[in-house]
């Protein structure tokens, strides 16, 4: 008998539900659609209301060209489309739909409310649709354009629903979206209500009165014009300046024939640019309109649109590089080198370890400036400048010959701290523990390359990572700050004005309890700027924006884990960060001190991460080396 058949066509309401899983992944996203059908209704002014960050209302306001009854009904249909008529059109797109999957996605997960009238027609249309079901279909007066409400975002998708974050940081998802349809856009009036509040109210202006509307007054100052034309890709916009360089992320866009897309081979292209302008780990700012044939991109690859590809992505990279490279060279931000830094960054002071003590970092000469009219002019040490080269001989890297001698598993104790050993089992042999002691206070200590601490113990030679150290050492520093909310903070003579985007004010304000907890001191003041008034205590020696700019980033990347708790996931993002300032030179009391801080630690043989800080080379594998 044969077998019955198990292939059905599934109902349009469950196959809208998983378009919408694709399309609608938050409110940002449904933000993010009905704004692009509002640009290409040709609309040049519209409004957007949110209720609780777009949980419970999203409501786009456009005086678009709007709807006839037959469009507006079609428009919640699937693969519906004014956009495209024959596959060949794909290759040709101008608009920032095309697919035929917004409208549906969003009613087939939402209580929907369309109100649309097109210029000569005398009444409007109202529709209404629950999860893809019309309740209502009728005429009403209604002005030009189309005014479309969406509630209660994932009502019968519970699961969904449950899955979207505090209203603060789906607000910040919103305000992205909104920030680069209004860049995109400069020649349309926008304006975003949040709560009753206003947050935006653009008028429609050039591109750069857009960026200093969004983003403040305090960017005029930091914008240089940057435009190149070919045959092939024309690019134009603005660059800012290296000394704005930034330690958060997040101020730099690309737009391909208007069209907000992310592109880390174009992104590359611009940082190159800017190659020896700006400090390690800053972020230049740039907003960057390219236009291209559409014939050579290809943007069918995802539903949000944001990825491309271009028929010839080695040209678009050098022609955006040449052209941030003459903008960079127009303006002559190269950086000079300040001779005038004290190289004497640390002292040796007293001869007993101080348990508290962490080195300082050296200064940047890009930070130093700064600091002189913050704090004075520091001490002149011209003589003293060849020591800046100290150790730059034979310094090839020696980490992968280390790895090939990795030990078994080892045993460490400090008898001072605590009692109990800790095991740790190698990740390249599984052999039986070997029991080691910890350097004596009186054991010799050399520090190699800046990066390497040896030391001889009873069975042959001891190797501590000085990174991974001290990311161990600052894990734990910070997560009990931030558990018993302990962080000591040294005041500031002079409070700092620090500029913030909107979507990373909302991040300041939602972790305002943590950002105390570590040591900081501010207020807010204004709309989107805080003053500083105090820093944390241990922190390398920055400026005040810097360390402000770097943690903010930091509580974005700590965001995105899901595994851990919010103190366990920012601490390891800490520590992981502001280890690699401490990769300079100790003195042998500094030595003394890391060595006491490290083995004070829970666990001393690893980083919060699980990397190995301590390998152990016995005399027995020492020998094998020489007799191999």
């Amino acid at each position: 008998m044969p077998s019955p058949d198990i292939i059905q066509l599934l109902p349009d309401s469950i196959a809208n539900q998983i378009a919408a899983g694709e399309v609608v992944q938050r409110p940002a996203s449904a933000v993010k659609e009905l704004l692009e059908n509002a640009i290409d209704a040709k609309a040049t002014h519209i409004q957007v209301v949110l209720r609780e960050a777009g949980r419970t209302l999203i409501q786009v306001i456009d005086n678009g060209s709007g709807m006839s009854v037959t469009d507006a009904r079609m428009s919640f249909e699937r693969h519906a489309t004014s956009k495209i008529r024959k596959s060949e059109d794909l290759f040709s797109i101008r608009t920032m739909g095309f697919r035929g999957e917004a409208l549906a996605s969003i009613a087939a997960v939402a209580q929907v409310e369309l109100r649309t009238r097109q210029e000569g027609d005398e009444l409007g249309t109202l529709i209404r649709i629950d999860g893809s079901e019309i309740k209502t279909q009728e005429s009403v007066a209604a002005v030009t354009g189309t005014s479309i409400s969406v509630k209660n975002l994932f009502f019968n998708v519970p699961a969904r629903r449950n899955f979207l974050k505090s209203n603060s940081v789906e607000m910040r998802h919103v305000l992205d979206e909104f920030q680069r349809v209004a860049l995109a856009h400069p020649e349309v009036s926008l304006t975003l209500h949040h709560n009753d509040t206003e947050v935006f109210n653009l008028p429609p202006a050039k591109l750069v009165r857009r960026i200093v509307d969004i983003y403040g007054k305090s960017y005029r100052e930091q914008l240089a014009s940057c435009q190149e034309e070919t045959s092939y890709v024309s690019v134009r916009g603005y660059i800012g300046k290296p000394e704005f360089a930034r330690k958060t992320r997040g101020e730099q866009f690309f737009f391909v024939n208007d069209r907000y897309i992310k592109h880390s081979y174009l992104h590359h292209a611009v940082i190159s640019a800017f190659d020896g302008t700006i400090p390690d780990g800053s972020h230049p700012f740039y907003v960057l309109f390219l236009d291209i044939d559409p014939s050579h991109i290809d943007i069918n690859i995802h539903p949000t649109k944001t990825e491309i590809k271009f028929d010839d992505e080695k040209s678009v990279y050098a022609i955006v590089m040449a052209a941030v490279k003459k903008a960079v060279g127009m303006y002559n931000f190269s950086q000079s080198i300040d001779f005038d830094d004290n190289v004497n960054f640390f002292t040796q002071g007293s001869s007993e370890p101080n348990p508290n003590f962490i080195p300082r970092t050296v200064m940047p000469d890009w930070a130093a400036q700064s600091r002189k009219a913050d704090h004075g002019p520091s001490k002149s040490n011209l003589t003293s400048w060849s020591k800046l080269f100290e150790g730059l001989q034979n310094t090839e890297d020696r980490s992968s010959e280390i790895a090939a001698f990795d030990t078994s598993p080892v045993t460490v104790s400090r008898p001072t701290y605590q009692e109990e050993s800790k095991t740790v089992a190698s990740k390249v042999n599984r052999m039986a523990s070997e029991v080691i002691s910890a350097p004596e206070s009186d054991a010799m200590l050399f520090q190699l390359h800046n990066r390497y601490i040896l030391s001889q113990v009873k069975d042959g030679i001891m190797l501590i990572d000085q990174k991974a150290a001290y990311e161990r050492i600052l894990y734990e520093r910070y997560r009990k700050m931030l558990i018993n909310r302990t962080g000591a903070c040294q005041q500031l003579l002079f409070p700092k004005r620090v500029g913030l985007t909107h979507s990373d004010m909302q991040l300041v304000k939602e972790t305002k309890k943590e950002i105390h907890s570590l040591g900081f001191e501010f207020d807010e003041f204004g709309q989107n700027e805080l003053i500083i008034r105090g820093i944390p205590a241990d922190l390398p020696e920055e400026r005040e924006q810097d360390l402000f700019e770097e943690l903010i980033e930091q509580l974005k990347q700590s965001y995105s884990d899901l595994k851990l708790n919010k103190p366990e996931s920012l601490s390891r993002s800490l520590a992981r960060r502001f280890s690699v300032r401490y990769a300079v030179k100790l003195s042998f009391v500094e030595i003394h001190t890391l060595i006491d801080q490290l083995f004070a630690s829970t666990d001393p043989n690893r980083t919060p991460s699980g990397e190995p800080i301590i390998v152990l080379l016995t005399m027995d594998k020492l020998t094998s080396i020489f007799r191999s």
